[in-house]
């Protein structure tokens, strides 16, 4: 067998090795180990080896491998290791792998119940929601963020939301609600067309596959989620993305959508430009690709023109705190006030050019020495002086190849150059030195600033680094600035300065915004086309006529991005070329297309009336239906989709196309599932542990991966089971393919079934946290769906099957059964609509616990309890609905409901003390008088003894709290304590 050698680069020229030799015979095959990474606590180059063994005799249908775990550090020339064996053979693993399924599954049989109760469901479109409104019911609107139909598929962290919302809608059905719960495909975009080019396939193919193949629509549907099929989206369909173009034209009109040359982020490995929000620490969120500054004309959406809007009405919303603070951040509403700045000859004397700079403390004017102008300043080639042109231009260049987000950061050493030129400040008349730096943008404010060293952290670094004068503000000395401001607050000082200047023409109060308005042209292939043309011979812009929507994407062969900034919709000539609608003249198609964002701006209004072909929505069905009640998502999207979805839906509002200001009631940001926790251990050059918090990783240290078996918890610590005092490092990462910790649904359902799946993931712990992925965990819950199934079907027979019915009974429920069942009702009922889902479980799991001491299991207990387990496990609820008698589905029984009666504690429990000392309880019914609890007392066993012949001084009894017997002297001196 050939030797096969993978290494991932390190930082600390160390690494690990995992050896493992494979011996097969021709009928057998098998696939490497999965490799799983050490901890980022250094860094180390992996290598894999797959070699013959010497020693390993494999024996008929069988197959051997070993694997040797060998840490090493290279210093003084001298390789350090530690090896262990990890695994044994093929065919023993295998063995006692099948072992452990046959007695797994034998709990119940899901393998045949979800596949029946998925093509129930399919069959009868049970889910379906009706077309026509009925407004005599209330509705209910929960939706997911539609995902990217990757060829990847799923893990076991995407069904984390879509199991929450299935649990709301399942619940809202049987209540009674109307429930719209909808999917689609967020297809169209960068992610889609960089897969088609690294495959060489069309990007339509691949979409249309991977939403037709398990990876997407037959993963979801595996795991019984309830969506209403009927109402399937995809972004990239023309009778789609026609309404989003008709979105495009309504904002073309309104002055919303125009073209201007703006710097722009340029991605060359992308080969298009991306928004602001889609650039990350001076990289491509997607794919990581540097990104540089460049002016393009492009085409811009005026969101500044609602960022009022957007900021004030963020108060109304019932959304993640945190995500509103990074939306009001995003827009970044400032008020201050514009200030002009006269640019000064060399000899002194005014020119006729002024710079206005925006500042948010023009109280501190008499502090500017000197202002900045961003290298990208429409006015720089005017401010320069021939002795600094040259110098100034070479740094233009390099200020440049930086990002926003480069240029800004606090960290980052200032960099500058000086103009050569000095401008007027006008509340001194001082001449103060024009510079021009990068970390000034020319996209934020007036692209200029007054820098005020004494009171600007930034100001002050780059004025000590240049040796820049630095004044404290103080009571200005000119006669002719009348403005007395010392002593006073510095809202009241601005206040005064902004007056003064606008009364002396120097300035104007003013609003400011971080937020800028959307650029929305890509240069790539697979995005909506722009429904724009332009004249050839006025290069006019003109919209196409609303009827000729949709404006297709035209087929092509070469889809990749140019590199030079042309589209490549250029390629596509014959569909270039076309003549202006209302004119007739020859004009050339727009060749950039839509971000991805364009189709996720809006498809919640589509869920609502996907078929209509005449209008984006019909008003009846969005006045019903809108807003959303609850949108799940990640938070990721703050600032991304989230904004520009209520950008887009205010625009509508504003047309008459929607009803209400606001697309998302309820926005919920579920937490993340990370892989299984790895523990690491460390080793001295002697090859002994060392416990982790006195490991010296900076010298000599070995790693070692130890399996969960050896670990045990001491406190808030993981030890090594043997020795204690050996802590370990315990790390949980984020899945991903690169990490090889990805779990994938698809295994989980096929060896513990899809209500497991959905009931563990539910059960890990608080909705909105971040989880740890254990399968230990999982098995915990298939056990007690399991206890759950033999409890209300029976015992397996000889043969292993099932009885086809239950063994519940027709006979009238205990007080205390009935007690069980409404406490659990009123708790679970409580946690799914407070999306508690975990505490939910656990009481349902109480209940089973309680169940399982019970003489007999009447058959309206059991039923209401099938109802209640039915949101979170709606295989196997059904199951056991039908084989209760009922023919239909129970998706639409009514939701058990809490009798009060039973939520009381009919009995309490009363401490008893006998001369002030604790000696025992008595259980009391509610209301209980004190000669009854007495009496109660003289009938308990240990404590009538320590009453027995003694006399009574008296009681003092507090009602449901406490009774104190005291007795008489003599009982004292007799020795009762």
């Amino acid at each position: 067998m050939n030797i096969k050698r993978q290494t991932l680069s390190n930082k600390h020229n160390s690494s690990v090795s995992l050896l493992h030799s494979v011996k097969m015979n021709a009928n057998t095959c098998i696939q490497p180990p999965q490799f799983l990474p050490l901890s980022p606590l250094y860094q180390q180059n992996f290598h894999i080896f797959t070699q013959k063994p010497q020693s390993l005799k494999p024996t008929k249908k069988s197959c051997y491998f070993s694997i040797r775990v060998c840490d090493y550090s290279f210093k003084g020339g001298v390789f350090r290791t530690q090896k262990s064996r990890v695994k044994c053979s093929v065919s023993e693993v295998e063995e006692q792998k099948d072992k452990q399924q046959k007695v797994v599954k034998r709990a119940y049989p899901f393998h045949k119940i979800e596949p029946k109760w998925q093509s129930y469901w399919e069959k009868n479109q049970t889910f379906r929601t009706p077309d026509e409104v009925d407004t005599s019911k209330p509705k209910f609107y929960v939706l997911d963020m539609f995902p990217y139909p990757s060829g990847a598929g799923l893990h076991v962290g995407h069904p984390l939301g879509y199991t929450a919302t299935d649990i709301l809608a399942r619940l809202k059905r049987m209540q009674g609600y109307n429930v719209l719960h909808p999917m689609g495909w967020d297809a169209f975009g960068l992610p889609a067309e960089q897969y088609a080019i690294e495959t060489g396939t069309h990007p339509k193919i691949t979409t249309l596959r991977n939403i037709a193949l398990p990876p997407a629509s037959l993963q979801l549907k595996s795991l019984g989620f309830s969506y209403d099929w009927d109402r399937e989206i995809s972004t990239t369909e023309p009778q789609y993305y026609k309404w989003t173009q008709w979105i495009f034209l309504q904002l073309l009109k309104r002055g919303l959508a125009y073209q201007a040359e703006v710097p722009v982020n340029w991605c060359p490995a992308l080969g298009t430009v991306l928004a602001n929000e889609e650039v990350v620490d001076g990289v491509s969120e997607r794919g990581g690709h540097s990104v540089i500054r460049k002016p393009m004309r492009q085409w811009m959406l005026k969101i500044t023109a609602y960022a009022d809007r957007l900021l004030e009405d963020l108060d109304d919303l019932d959304w993640p705190e945190s995500v509103k603070e990074m939306q009001r951040n995003w827009i970044g509403r400032s008020e201050g006030a514009e200030l002009e700045f006269c640019v000064l000859n060399s000899d002194g004397k005014e020119r006729d050019i002024k710079i206005t700079v925006y500042t948010t403390r023009p109280d501190t004017v008499f502090g500017a020495t000197y202002l900045v102008v961003a290298p990208e300043h429409s006015l720089l080639p005017s401010l320069m002086s021939l002795s600094q042109r040259e110098s100034v231009e070479e740094y233009k260049d390099l200020a440049s190849r930086k990002s926003e987000l480069e240029r800004t950061e606090l960290q980052k050493e200032k960099t500058g150059i000086f103009s050569g030129c000095y401008a007027k400040n006008p509340a001194n008349g001082e001449a103060i030195p024009i510079w021009v730096a990068d970390y000034v943008l020319g996209s934020y404010g007036t692209g200029a600033i007054m820098a005020v060293p004494a009171h600007d952290t930034r100001d002050y670094e780059f004025a000590t680094k240049y040796d820049i004068p630095i004044r404290w503000v103080v009571k200005p000395d000119d006669d002719d600035f009348r403005l007395d401001i010392n002593g006073l607050h510095s809202k009241v000082a601005a206040s005064k300065v902004i007056e003064w200047a606008d009364t002396t023409g120097n300035g104007k109060k003013k609003v400011n915004y971080k937020l800028r308005d959307w650029l929305f042209a890509r240069q790539r292939y697979w995005g909506e086309p722009i429904p724009v043309v332009f004249l050839q011979d006025s290069g006019e812009t003109a919209p196409i006529l609303e009827t000729d929507l949709p404006l297709a994407l035209p087929e092509l062969d070469d889809f990749t991005p140019t590199g030079t900034g042309e589209p490549p919709l250029t390629k596509a000539v014959s569909w270039v070329k076309t003549t202006d609608p209302s004119s007739g003249k020859p004009a050339m198609r727009e060749t950039s297309t839509m971000p991805q964002w364009a189709g996720s701006c809006w498809y919640y209004l589509r869920y609502m009336d996907p078929k209509n072909s005449k209008e984006l929505v019909d008003k009846t069905k969005e006045k019903y239906w809108s807003p959303v009640d609850i949108y799940v998502g990640g938070a990721e999207h703050a600032v991304l989709h989230l904004l520009y979805s209520r950008f887009w839906h205010k625009v509508l509002y504003d047309i008459g196309v929607v009803s209400t200001k606001e697309p998302f009631k309820c926005v919920i940001n579920q937490g993340i599932i990370l892989g299984e926790v790895q523990y690491t251990a460390f080793k001295n050059p002697d090859g002994n542990y060392v416990s982790a918090d006195s490991a010296d990783l900076s010298g000599e240290i070995i790693q070692e991966i130890i399996p969960e078996e050896k670990v045990i918890k001491s406190g808030d610590s993981f030890v090594l089971k043997g020795d204690p005092g050996i802590r370990l490092i315990a790390r949980a990462h984020k899945m991903s393919k690169s990490r090889g910790n990805v779990v994938n649904p698809d295994d989980v359902v096929s060896e513990y079934g899809a209500d497991s799946l959905r009931l563990y993931e539910m059960f890990m712990g608080p909705f909105r946290d971040s989880k740890t992925w254990s399968t230990s965990g999982i098995e915990g819950v298939y056990r007690f769906l399991g206890r759950t199934w033999r409890l209300i079907v029976g015992i397996p027979l000889p043969d292993g099957t099932f009885r086809d019915g239950t063994v519940a009974i027709d006979g009238e429920p205990s007080f205390e059964q009935l007690r069980s069942l409404h406490k659990c009702i009123a708790k679970v009922t409580e946690e799914i609509e407070g999306t508690r889902f975990n505490t939910g479980i656990s009481a349902m799991m109480e209940f089973i616990n309680a169940a399982y001491k019970w003489d007999t299991l009447p058959r309206s207990v059991v039923e209401e309890f099938v109802l209640l387990l039915s949101p979170y496990a709606p295989h196997i609820a059904e199951e056991l609905w039908f084989r209760l008698g009922h023919l239909n589905s129970l998706a639409y029984e009514p939701f058990p409901k809490a009798n009060p009666d039973y939520l009381k504690e009919s009995t309490v429990v009363l401490p008893v003390q006998i001369n002030g000392k604790m000696r025992g309880t008595i259980q009391i019914e509610e209301g209980c008088s004190e000669e009854d609890a007495f009496r109660l007392v003289s009938q308990d066993a240990k404590l009538s003894k320590l009453l027995d012949g003694k006399s009574i001084k008296k009681r003092i009894y507090v009602p449901g709290k406490i009774l104190n017997v005291i007795l008489g002297p003599q009982n004292i001196k007799a020795g009762v304590r």
